[in-house]
């Protein structure tokens, strides 16, 4: 019993301990504390601390994530991507502090630097494009790491493909993830149409007339999420737009497109 209850103390003195990295963490240059999370991964919470918190690893990461959103309210971007670093070093296993975390760098840390200040300054939009594409390669280097962490789930790379085409306006980046997204077993069937859509909007017409003749067979027909006359449609359109021969064209018997060709 008595034990029992040291195990408790011993814990609740490390939870304690770890919210009190933050701080100092956030007080260094980014580079100052990349390096530290770098050079001992993993992190040595977990090799410690967490040697001793056992089962409480989950709860030391929640306070590491509680002191994220504390920092997200004030718009202390630094101490809050510290504590989102520190919480999943210390838990990396829920997905949602990886997907909210993303968001959060991605999306409202630039608003953030926008305004600070007493005076914010108005930026040129060449500005702001430097600033925005700042937080999104943090963001995705952040969700590169989830991916190593949970390299099976589509949702991750989904985010990435959002981040991608929203924040850096890449769709050829952004095409590349849903492409990624769509071979895993998890995937939405979206994931391989937006693939082709995006390789369409960035120029390539051809190679997205490719991906979804070879999509199409492979869809099931009565599921309506798998949006098979779409696909069709779509297949229709671009060997319209690019000219196929009519002699050349896809045949899928059976089936009737609807009219509307956006994926």
């Amino acid at each position: 019993m008595n034990f029992d209850i040291l195990k408790i103390a011993v814990a609740a003195g490390g939870l304690a301990g770890l919210a009190c990295l933050i701080d100092p963490l956030a007080s260094a240059r980014h580079a100052e504390w990349q390096t530290t999370f770098d050079s001992v991964r993993p992190f040595k919470a977990e090799q410690a601390s967490l040697g001793i918190l056992a089962g409480f690893r989950g709860l030391a990461a929640d306070v590491a994530w509680l002191r994220g959103y504390l920092a997200w309210e004030q718009h202390d971007a630094m101490k809050t991507e510290v504590s989102l670093q520190l919480a999943t070093a210390l838990d990396g296993r829920p997905l949602c502090f990886w997907i909210n975390g993303a968001r959060i760098i991605a999306y409202d840390m630039p608003a953030w630097e926008q305004a600070a200040g007493e005076h914010p300054v108005v930026s040129s939009p060449a500005e702001q494009r430097m600033i925005d594409e700042k937080y999104a390669r943090r963001a995705l280097a952040y969700l590169e790491t989830a991916t190593r962490r949970h390299p099976r789930r589509a949702v991750l790379l989904i985010e990435r493909a959002n981040i991608e085409l929203g924040r850096l306006h890449d769709p050829l980046a952004a095409a590349e993830s849903y492409r990624r997204a769509s071979e895993l077993p998890d995937a939405p069937f979206y994931a391989a149409r937006l693939h082709a859509e995006l390789l369409h909007r960035a120029g390539h017409a051809s190679e997205a007339l490719a991906w979804l003749k070879r999509l199409y067979p492979g869809l099931p027909k009565h599921v309506e999420a798998a949006a098979a006359p779409v696909v069709l449609a779509r297949i229709q359109a671009l060997e319209q737009e690019l000219s196929v021969p009519i002699e050349s064209r896809f045949v899928a018997r059976g089936e009737r497109p609807v009219r509307s060709v956006g994926l």
